[in-house]
């Protein structure tokens, strides 16, 4: 999603137009610049003269299996993202261009989730989780029903795609997936409430015209009251657009604060 986020960006501060589309037999679509001529395809019987020699057919369009296949044709300037066969595309195809800024959001899924655990019409609170809020592994009786809290946390880790602020959170919470308590579930309601009053924003991708690259991050120091490992974040902005970010705990103890910052900065 950093690589989408990231051509979603720039296609802001360039003005681009913006697409999403499935391709099917690619190569075959590819205007030819040359002269190309082939052999007719078996099955296919066209009667020539007996003087004459074999006919041929003379290419209109590309065809696999051509050196010139994957080129295709035009000069315009196309970038493609592609995962699986999903498809983000930009270029300087359009001449008529409106869009000057780009706000990514969930509202949507976030109002559904809401009415979905009773949560639409809450009291809302504004901060994900509680101050110095530490859960612990095991702590408190097991939730009854680990499903429903494991896919609340699923749906909180979509969330994370264009709500940064959530990240930390998010990780606090995802460390109990396998055998979450009743102070777990609390806080992730706690989280639900937060969303509920937070539902608009998303992440805001300005249309000025530099690209430079500016990275952050930070950490705690053994913040983890099980493992005592530390907590990493980081950002990274392209021309001023948040395109990446994570929070995520590191592998090993830092023994010091210092350490566990030097950590963070090499990941």
């Amino acid at each position: 999603m950093s690589t989408v986020k990231t051509l979603v960006a720039v296609e802001v501060k360039t003005g681009w137009p913006l697409f999403q589309l499935d391709v099917n037999n690619a190569f075959l679509y590819g205007d030819l610049v040359e002269e190309v001529y082939m052999r007719l395809p078996p099955g296919l019987s066209v009667s020539s003269p007996p003087s004459s020699s074999p006919l041929v057919c003379k290419l209109q369009k590309s065809l696999y299996g051509l050196r010139q296949a994957s080129r295709g044709s035009g000069d315009s300037l196309v970038t493609i993202a592609v995962y699986v066969d999903d498809i983000v595309l930009t270029g300087t195809d359009l001449h008529e261009i409106t869009a000057l800024k780009v706000f990514l959001h969930q509202k949507k899924f976030i109002n559904d989730l809401l009415k979905e655990f009773h949560c639409d019409v809450c009291t809302p609170i504004v901060c994900p989780l509680e101050l110095n809020e530490k859960l612990k592994a095991s702590v408190g009786e097991p939730f009854p029903n680990p499903k429903v809290y494991r896919n609340l946390i699923r749906k909180f880790n979509f969330f994370t795609l264009t709500r940064p602020d959530l990240s930390f959170a998010v990780q606090h919470l995802s460390q109990f997936m396998q055998k979450p308590c009743v102070p777990h579930t609390k806080s992730a309601l706690h989280l639900l409430r937060y969303l509920s009053g937070t539902s608009d924003p998303g992440i805001f991708l300005n249309n000025s015209s530099y690209f430079s690259v500016q990275v952050y991050c930070d950490s705690d120091w053994g913040s983890c009251p099980d493992s005592r490992r530390s907590v990493t974040s980081f950002c990274i902005l392209l021309g001023g657009s948040l395109v990446c970010w994570k929070s995520k705990k590191q592998l090993v103890i830092s023994l010091s604060s210092a350490e566990a910052e030097y950590r963070s900065l090499s990941k």
